[in-house]
């Protein structure tokens, strides 16, 4: 396998990883806050309900990525490399909120994805 192969092989597989890992942890927080609407009060029903559907739909679509980039089609690209460009954006605004021990890791998770999914695939 030439060089340039195995880099492309070896972000594929990486891309493949880190982006079902990303669903996973988005399918924990789901669990979480469904949890937690169950243990504690409520204020806002259809906001906290939208939280849980948004992050179920994110983990639906990343793991949808992944499979893209697992069979070589060309639809899990962009949502990956989209998703983990605005996940760097909201840990920007993380660290404005001095939250970093979010921030840091949602930052390194993105950008590792990011570039993994940036070259992961190939025409």
């Amino acid at each position: 396998m030439p060089l340039s192969e195995s880099r492309y092989f070896l972000a594929r597989t990486w891309a493949i990883r880190l982006l079902r890992i990303e669903s996973a942890f988005l399918v924990a927080i789901a669990l979480y806050m469904v949890y937690r609407g169950a243990t504690d009060t409520v204020h806002d029903l259809g906001a906290y309900a939208g939280v849980i559907i948004f992050a179920l739909l994110g983990a639906a679509g990343l793991y949808l990525a992944s499979r893209g980039f697992a069979q070589g089609k060309a639809y899990g690209r962009a949502p990956a490399v989209l998703a983990n460009g605005i996940a760097m954006g909201v840990s920007y605004f993380m660290v404005s909120g001095s939250f970093y021990i979010g921030a840091i890791p949602l930052f390194i998770l993105g950008a590792t994805t990011f570039v993994a999914s940036l070259f992961g695939y190939r025409e």
